[in-house]
């Protein structure tokens, strides 16, 4: 990497409050991510469902990224990025008030619905805030800018998994256990089991309705705030050619096939850490600590990985990163119980880096086709939706339990971690690809 690149400014005084912004967005959609994964766990023991029915939250929440992404970045050509983005804010909100209905009709398809909504405003927020950080100053510090406002990604991350502790998961009657470790619940009569649920369902339902007024607020305020706008890459560009532009790039078709994998990858490890963690007898209102200390091990690692970007080329950190998360996977996998759950704790300091890494490497050099590149990146997102339903399969195998069945020598939601290991090694092949094959050409 070029020794020039730290002499460059990241960030300039010109763009300081735009870039705080749009990087408070990031910390806003973290909050709803982390909210949201100890939900596959509540939802299924308020509402009775089995694992697969309860990964549903997921594919609800990540399909939305899917389904709005290129939509997004459509209305982000034909307008700008400050309308992509209040846009974004709007269809945010709305998805967290309608938890208020759902909560009333006590539906899980209407609970599905209202976070299919949500994420679609999520999906416009990150498909227009990324390529704006990245525009917010010289290409040659895209990618360190784009690490540095994801690095307060997981700090909204870790307040959404204080709140799922301390607001629901702590309160949720559901989770009470007999002294033999049967729910409670699960011993009650029809009519009081309803009584329960509906205190439940409006638990969870709560902090969804305040999210929903308090993104009111930032749309507001953003709305009213002249926006930086980058003329090359906000640019009309026809779609058509655009797209074609963009796949004729291995780098770039590599790096959505990569953030496929990736986004799965995290998504299965800060998911069913919770599983994992119940497997040997820790309950779910005491596993969100361990969640929490991913989240701050994850934090450390953006920070870090922010500051070796200076020094160490993006594809080659890449490739350690994506080692060193395949091999604590494979101790996740290999090694039950407690030392297997510091190993799944330990995969988030790896994750740290390698989404903003791989959007960066991936929409370097697209210049006015970044936007329609930026939809496709986050419709890669997707994969969080379908490997988490595909790890709910692997739970499912031997019953509604977490340790029904033994495959390959251990419990099957330990082997369950095979997949994010696989994904893990996809990444390390893209990463050593970028090192070797791409930007190796660029220094030549």
């Amino acid at each position: 990497m070029s020794t020039n690149q730290s002499k460059v400014t990241v960030v300039a005084k010109s763009v300081l409050l735009p870039f705080i912004l749009i990087t408070s967005l990031f910390a806003l959609w973290g909050f709803a991510n982390d909210i949201t994964n100890p939900m596959v766990s509540a939802f299924k023991k308020v509402l009775e469902l089995d694992n697969f029915q309860a990964s549903l939250v997921q594919l609800a929440f990540y399909g939305g990224y899917f389904t709005m992404a290129l939509p997004a970045a459509i209305f982000v050509n034909r307008y700008s990025y400050k309308k992509g983005v209040l846009l974004g804010l709007g269809l945010y909100a709305l998805g967290a008030l309608l938890f208020y209905p759902a909560a009333a009709y006590e539906e899980f398809g209407f609970f599905l619905a209202a976070l299919y909504i949500l994420t679609f405003g999520l999906a416009f927020l990150e498909t227009t805030a990324n390529p704006y950080i990245l525009s917010m100053g010289a290409e040659k510090t895209a990618t360190q800018r784009l690490n540095l406002a994801q690095a307060f990604n997981p700090m909204g991350a870790l307040l959404g998994l204080i709140v799922a502790q301390k607001f629901i998961l702590a309160s949720l009657q559901s989770d009470d256990l007999l002294p033999d470790g049967t729910t409670v619940y699960s011993t009650l009569g029809e009519e009081a089991k309803a009584v329960v649920r509906t205190a439940d369902l409006a638990v969870i339902r709560d902090p969804y309705v305040l999210l929903g007024i308090v993104v009111i607020g930032f749309l507001v305020v953003i709305s009213l705030v002249n926006m930086p706008q980058n003329a090359h890459q906000e640019s009309k560009v026809k779609i058509g050619p655009s797209i074609k532009r963009l796949f004729k790039s291995r780098k770039f078709t590599g790096g959505v096939i990569a953030q496929a994998f990736y986004v799965g990858a995290q998504i299965m490890c800060w998911t069913y850490l919770y599983q994992y963690a119940e497997s040997f007898g820790i309950e779910n209102t005491e596993a969100v600590n361990y969640g929490i200390a991913a989240l701050v091990v994850f934090l450390i690692g953006r920070w870090v990985g922010t500051a070796l970007l200076k020094y160490i080329d993006s594809g080659k950190l890449l490739l350690s990163f994506a080692i060193g998360a395949a091999l604590a996977t494979l101790i996740t996998i290999m090694v039950p119980g407690m030392t297997g759950l510091i190993a799944l704790v330990s995969i988030s300091f790896f994750m740290s880096i390698m989404f903003p890494t791989i959007y960066g490497i991936a929409l370097e050099g697209q210049g006015e086709d970044a936007k329609f590149g930026a939809a496709f990146l986050v419709m890669a997102i997707v994969g969080g939706a379908l490997m988490p339903t595909l790890q709910g399969l692997i739970l499912d195998l031997g019953g509604a339990g977490y340790t029904d069945i033994s495959i390959l020598g251990v419990p099957e939601v330990n082997f369950s971690f095979i997949l994010p290991f696989i994904c893990f090694v996809i990444i390390g092949i893209y990463g050593r690809d970028v090192y070797k094959k791409y930007n190796m050409k660029l220094q030549g």
